[in-house]
């Protein structure tokens, strides 16, 4: 195990935000892998990525488009890249799977619960939408859930983990990490898990000091210290949180997925800005980064199976 290093996720692109919520936010494969390549270039060990149509800007699932994206960024940057498995809610479980059993990447995201993931909110501000989907895909989210059962997770993991894939396990509550310490005692999951905490989304865990560390505590509680974690706060909170973590022994996760702000009113102009902003405040704080191939020994790619 290389010396303590905070690796840099950013996700790049993803379901969360629709894009009339931001001009920045890309959408196309050409803009998808220049927002990546830009963020790797600024710190980021690990990039998260999402596709989407490029015609709509609708969440895809489309295993070509995940293609197109990976092949730009592999030819500019070793990072690590991690493909969603989540998608959106609206997605079955065979089109989530559609782009990671095509590429069987270093690395997937896996949800660890079913749970209400409401976004319905979001519809009720005023802006002018650019696409007729992107209301109704919000106001959906009222009546609807995310669907993560015990079944499907151990379908993503035994489909993918047993070709290598590890996984950053995303837990948006505490019961989700007893869900992981159930699927790790039935020997499902097996290896040191990467966890990431996932706070702030309507139906999960808030983005607060209290919510990180009781995350942090349960965490410590089912499995010791044989475990990796990082913080991924949405919205305004991200900045602050990701720093808490980083000092509590935790890596951290940025990127316009999850927010579209660099600072009070002022909109982010790409992942790789806030991929900058966190690295100065780490730098500032003296406390080291993961290259590219730091983060693969931390996380355990290429030694150990899911």
């Amino acid at each position: 195990m290389v010396a303590r290093k905070t690796i840099i996720t950013a996700a790049v692109t993803g379901s969360i935000h629709t894009p009339s919520m931001s001009p920045h936010l890309p959408v196309t494969p050409e803009e998808i892998s220049e927002q990546a390549v830009g963020a790797a270039e600024a710190g980021a060990a690990v990039l998260h990525l999402h596709v989407r149509d490029p015609e709509t800007g609708k969440p895809s699932s489309d295993p070509a488009l995940f293609e197109d994206v990976v092949e730009r960024i592999r030819a500019q940057t070793d990072a690590v890249l991690s493909i969603t498995t989540g998608g959106s809610s609206r997605m079955t479980i065979e089109q989530r799977l559609e782009g990671p059993l095509r590429l069987i990447p270093e690395m997937c995201s896996l949800n660890l619960g079913t749970m209400n993931f409401a976004l319905h909110s979001m519809a009720e501000k005023k802006r002018e939408w650019r696409h007729d989907w992107e209301v109704p895909f919000l106001e959906a989210t009222k009546d609807g859930f995310f669907r993560n059962t015990f079944s499907d997770i151990e379908r993503f993991v035994t489909e993918l983990g047993s070709r290598g894939t590890r996984f950053e396990f995303e837990a948006y509550d505490v019961g989700h990490l007893y869900s992981l310490a159930h699927l790790i005692d039935r020997k499902i999951v097996t290896g040191r898990p990467f966890m990431q905490f996932v706070m702030g989304i309507l139906g999960g865990i808030g983005a607060d000091a209290e919510s990180l560390t009781a995350m942090l505590a349960t965490a410590r509680r089912l499995f010791g210290q044989d475990f990796e974690w990082s913080a991924l706060p949405a919205g305004r909170a991200q900045m602050g949180l990701c720093t808490m973590a980083a000092v509590m022994g935790g890596h951290v996760r940025v990127g316009l997925e999850d927010n579209l702000w660099l600072g009070p009113g002022r909109l982010a102009q790409s992942s790789a800005e806030q991929v900058a902003k966190i690295k100065r405040i780490l730098d500032e704080l003296s406390m080291e980064t993961a290259t590219p191939a730091e983060a693969r020994e931390i996380i355990g790619i290429g030694r150990e199976r899911a």
